[in-house]
């Protein structure tokens, strides 16, 4: 089938992107669109305004290309990204008052749901697109819109809104950085709101990785929003209700919190402790030949094994293995080298798995030090070395990368 003009518009600013650079992590100066680029731009925009375009996708087509051209485009094309970023917020805005007062039919409603979606993907390319001075300046009206949404989507309207609503959330954070924290007050009932909304899951999957990404960015500054997040997890972790994909992220995310908040994070241990045990020793019989519960028993390992590595992080803090804080891991220590070993036997074990055990067995060996080896030697380690040697091998950098590392650290409390 022959591409559309739209697909044909995405293409070009690709490729004229890709032949303008000379260096991968650089932005060309200016490329062959440059010149034709505010032209491009504006009729894309002006297609995606069409009375038709509600037909063959035109409208989804047209703010594609928008965002490729928005992703694809040279310095010498700033002004107009600017410009396009104040259009898409005034759009916004628009629609977010057109159905205030609740009296559109079905169908109307799903393509305003459908438009404000379209309208967030493109306002994360501008977002990611803009300079650091640029964001800062929009971030609050960015702010405002979203949380008109959040009000809006949580009186009924489309769950993908929502969802993409916390993604554009997530560009803003990646962006602004710790200047994210001005909003946390205002944005975090919406927040736990979304962690709760484990019916509709991909929003409470998004709200789950959001979690993840504020730990990152914010640290220690997450602090007083912990007590909240930790309930709404604990609780989603041990509900039979909640769609299983999304409790490897929370184990996964567990890990982010622990790491942001340090010592802070000791008053969840005990519950923390349990849940993971719980997990790690899950114990199925698997269908070899059911690869969808093989995946999910791997995430679930996964998701186990990075929580352990954010809390002996945490624990052990800028002070190393003379931190007290790391003593009340201790007790579980010899339990994950038996966690590793029983993973190590695993033939369906995923490369995924085999980078997080790793990673983990360097920190214990690097947050504890000598104090670790009686565990080393007590250990059928066997298993372990055989799944560090293989680690090795991986085609993924990571996973070799912290394969190499654990046999370093581990050789080097032998000596």
């Amino acid at each position: 089938a022959l591409p559309t003009p739209t697909q044909a518009f995405s293409s070009l600013a690709e490729s004229a992107y890709e032949l303008a650079c000379t260096d991968e992590d650089t932005e060309p100066a200016t490329y062959s669109l440059s010149g034709a680029f505010e032209f491009l731009v504006t009729k894309v925009m002006q297609t995606a305004d069409r009375p038709d375009a509600s037909q063959n996708n035109l409208r989804t087509s047209a703010y594609e290309a928008l965002m490729d051209l928005i992703k694809y485009s040279a310095k010498d094309c700033y002004v107009v990204i600017q410009k396009t970023t104040q259009v898409m917020m005034d759009r916004l805005r628009q629609i977010l008052t057109v159905d205030a007062g609740g009296q559109l039919s079905g169908a109307d409603k799903q393509q305003l749901a459908d438009l404000e979606s379209l309208i967030c993907a493109t306002l994360q390319s501008l977002v990611r697109k803009v300079s650091r001075e640029d964001a800062l300046t929009i971030s609050s009206s960015v702010m405002e819109a979203l949380l008109l949404m959040f009000q809006t989507s949580a009186a009924g309207s489309s769950s993908g809104v929502l969802e993409d609503a916390l993604m554009t959330v997530g560009v803003l954070v990646e962006v602004l950085g710790e200047d994210f924290q001005h909003y946390m007050e205002v944005f975090f009932p919406f927040l736990k709101l979304a962690l709760q909304n484990y019916a509709a899951y991909q929003v409470c999957q998004a709200a789950v990785g959001l979690v993840g990404d504020l730990c990152r960015t914010l640290t220690a500054k997450m602090l007083p929003y912990c007590n909240s997040i930790m309930e709404i997890m604990v609780d989603n972790l041990s509900n039979a209700a909640v769609h299983r994909s999304i409790k490897p992220q929370i184990l996964s995310t567990i890990g982010d919190v622990a790491l942001s908040i340090g010592s802070g994070f000791k008053v969840y241990l005990t519950i923390v402790f349990q849940i993971l045990k719980e997990a790690a020793q899950l114990n199925v019989t698997i269908n070899k030949n059911d690869f969808e519960m093989v995946d999910y028993i791997n995430e679930l390992r996964e998701g186990c094994l990075e929580a352990y590595t954010g809390i002996v992080q945490g624990l052990k803090g800028e002070e190393g293995s003379t931190s007290g804080h790391l003593q009340l891991m201790t007790p579980e220590v010899p339990f994950l080298f038996q966690f590793i070993e029983h993973v190590a036997k695993d033939e369906d074990r995923s490369d995924g798995v085999t980078a997080c055990c790793a990673g983990l067995l360097g920190d214990l060996c690097s947050a504890y030090g000598k104090a670790l080896l009686s565990e080393l030697q007590k250990s059928p380690s066997l298993n372990i070395m055989k799944l560090l040697q293989e680690g090795k091998s991986s085609r993924t950098k990571r996973t070799k990368t912290l394969c190499s590392w654990a046999l370093k650290e581990m050789k080097a409390l032998q000596k």
